[in-house]
């Protein structure tokens, strides 16, 4: 499994594009806010032959929802998420607006996914893990074979997903990220929604929340 990230919008998102041998894409989270941070994806897609199949979301706050309407109609993708985060997706055009993104209607999700699913882009197969506690319907993207996790918001380098927002539920986040995330083997990488790379190990043994 390949694996491309971009940094984008004001509240510095990564948003992933992941491919398979043959160039089967899958998109994850794209924060693309305005027409500069499109092109900038969609170069990439286009100069590397890569076929996008999929658009994912790991959770639906705004700064990881901007570009779905965008590359779902340019792409003819269904946008494929967890139905607990509907609400919060349908909230992000009313709230949007104060943090400056027009960010128009929402393109509804035509895929719902639950814990346990396997999403296939193209020959690579990621399992689906449902990590409440950030927002009702996170999920992280797991490649067993290559050791990569995609976890959204849950997890960070030394820290976790904030718990503040509606929905939020900090003692939930905590039993998921012990119990889905801090049992996988330790030298899996973990890609955050925001910030670098970490791992299994490290956060086990360091992150001050999960002590």
């Amino acid at each position: 499994m390949h694996l491309k990230k971009f940094v984008f919008n004001p509240f510095q998102e990564n948003t992933y594009l992941i491919w398979d041998e043959e160039k089967n894409c899958a998109i994850i989270d794209p924060g693309c806010s305005d027409e500069y941070e499109r092109n900038e994806l969609v170069e990439f897609i286009e100069q590397n032959e890569l076929k996008p199949v999929k658009l994912l979301n790991t959770h639906c706050h705004v700064d990881h929802v901007l570009g779905n309407k965008y590359l779902a109609e340019k792409y003819h993708l269904k946008l494929e998420m967890h139905q607990g985060d509907v609400p919060v997706l349908n909230a992000v055009p009313n709230y949007g607006a104060s943090y400056g993104f027009v960010t128009g209607e929402m393109v509804e999700p035509e895929v719902f996914l639950e814990h346990g699913d396997v999403v296939k882009v193209g020959s690579i197969e990621l399992s689906v893990i449902h990590t409440p506690g950030h927002s009702p319907g996170g999920i992280c993207f797991y490649h067993a074979p290559t050791k990569q996790i995609i976890v959204g918001d849950a997890l960070f380098y030394g820290s976790i997903g904030r718990t503040d927002l509606p929905g939020g539920n900090h003692a939930q986040l905590i039993t998921a990220i012990k119990n889905e995330l801090l049992t996988l083997p330790e030298d899996v990488q973990v890609h955050s929604g925001h910030g670098p790379a970490t791992n299994i190990g490290f956060e086990k043994a360091r992150n001050p929340f999960l002590q």
